[in-house]
């Protein structure tokens, strides 16, 4: 048996867009799939992820495809399925947009995936070659232990910055509002620590990345996850909220751990925005000390902003970049929020007749779709592509990374320059991946609201399937 698992990529992230190598990490998703494939099925694999690999639905070879799917590539996988079953080829879409559109992505293949795929995914393989292949499968795992490693031989090394990618915990305890994953995942898995551990000594060389979402939001957890990683001797960078400050023993074990750069959703230092996005949690006033803590402890901040939620004024761009200069942000993003379906941000702005779009095409967090309540769209669109370039000016990189305490780390600074560099070529190239937003803005004066924005998920450069 034949089994291709596909990761499709929108222009802006494929291979010719304006994600730079730089700046991509291992995906673990494709190689996680192919370790699950039963032995006794002797399939050969192959995992494409189009950052780095084109793909031809009409010319690839397979039996059974696999596609994991997010909304913003939602549109492209329904047409990739659309050529391969008229090919004759079984199609399984999964991923986070399946799992927030289960009835709408069913249309789309000869299976779904709802939510993760551990248990399913081996039950779904032997149904296919038994021929008894269901339409959903929805089976989840009651642990993230005793699966076998990610088989990352198969994806091409010289193409990431790192394949060093391990995950300790999966889902998030908190409930933002314009977060897919407490919709999609509301449950919140631990590994063992020790097994997270054993993974990692396995790794080439000294660096690693864990991609958690919330690890530090169990605090005793977090702490017997760093003290399994310190005997490493190995440096890595995470995600994290600022609230891992509350504790700076936690700080302490996690720069000890090899902690050397943490991602953290600032999003906002307007009070007003944080409550509208469900974060009552996070006080604006504390920012500064709590980066400085981490900064002192070598540890970088790669601090992610949402621009346009309700609270925001026409005034939050500048305000922002005053934030990531005067905070020394190692590495800022930002992104326009965006009401990815089933959310309770997609549900506001439905109830309240503000979405512009639900073509799922322009869902990647970088377009505008709905209207904003404290400016247009036009200057949320002008404000973030003016905050990008602001940002990422060489002036501004410098500025920001020599006056950071934790780029007194050659470490933290070389990964600093490297990673900063990618952003600025990403931030030059931004405009022309960021077309005119809201071009269905006399959608506002249609007689029905909800038929004008029906979502046109099978189009894609022009093309209907």
């Amino acid at each position: 048996m034949n089994i291709v698992l596909l990761m499709p990529q929108s222009a802006r992230y494929a291979k010719d867009g304006a994600f730079d190598q730089r700046l991509r990490y291992a995906p673990l998703t494709l190689t996680t799939l192919a370790a699950l494939i039963p032995p006794e099925l002797n399939a050969s694999v192959r995992c494409i992820d189009e950052g780095n690999e084109d793909f031809d639905p009409y010319t690839v070879e397979a039996d059974i495809i696999g596609i994991t799917v997010i909304t913003g590539n939602a549109p492209k996988a329904y047409r990739y399925s659309s050529i391969l079953r008229n090919r004759g080829i079984t199609v399984i879409l999964g991923g986070v947009h399946i799992t927030l559109c289960p009835e709408e992505a069913e249309q789309h293949a000869s299976a779904i995936v709802y939510g993760y795929a551990e248990e399913v995914w081996p039950e779904l393989l032997r149904d296919f070659v038994a021929g008894k292949l269901k339409k959903r499968y929805d089976r989840q795992p009651v642990t993230m232990d005793g699966y076998p490693r990610p088989r990352r031989e198969l994806l091409r090394k010289d193409k990431y910055t790192t394949m060093n990618v391990a995950q300790a915990t999966r889902g998030c305890v908190y409930r933002c509002t314009f977060c897919v994953v407490p919709t999609a995942w509301p449950k919140q898995y631990q590994r063992d620590p020790l097994d997270v551990a054993r993974e990692v000594a396995e790794f080439p060389g000294k660096t690693f990345i864990l991609i958690d979402l919330s690890p530090t939001s169990d605090q005793a957890y977090f702490g017997r996850l760093c003290d399994a990683l310190a005997p490493l001797g190995k440096y890595w960078g995470g995600l994290a909220t600022l609230n891992i400050t509350d504790n700076p023993q936690l700080v302490k074990r996690a720069a000890k751990s090899g902690c050397r750069g943490l991602l953290i959703g600032l999003e906002s230092q307007n009070p007003k925005s944080l409550k509208a996005m469900g974060k009552y949690w996070q006080k604006p006033a504390d920012n500064l000390w709590r980066i400085q803590m981490l900064h002192d402890h070598g540890i970088a901040i790669n601090g992610c902003f949402v621009f346009g939620i309700d609270g925001d004024t026409e005034g939050v761009f500048e305000e922002t970049l005053e934030f990531v200069f005067k905070a020394s942000i190692d590495l800022p993003r930002f992104a326009i929020a965006t009401p990815f379906p089933r959310t309770p941000l997609y549900r506001q702005l439905d109830n309240e007749r503000r979405i512009i779009s639900k073509d799922w095409g322009w869902y990647d967090g970088q377009h505008v779709v709905f209207q904003p309540k404290g400016m247009s769209p036009e200057r949320l669109y002008e404000g973030t592509k003016m905050v990008w370039c602001e940002a990422y000016k060489l002036t501004s990189i410098a500025r920001r990374i020599m006056t950071s305490a934790a780029s007194l780390n050659p470490l933290i600074l070389a990964t600093s320059v490297g990673t900063n560099l990618g952003y600025n070529l990403y931030a030059r190239k931004y405009p022309k991946f960021m077309p005119i937003p809201c071009e269905g803005t006399s959608w506002f004066n249609a007689p029905d609201y909800s038929e004008a924005h029906q979502p046109t998920n099978l189009t894609l450069k022009g093309m209907t399937v």
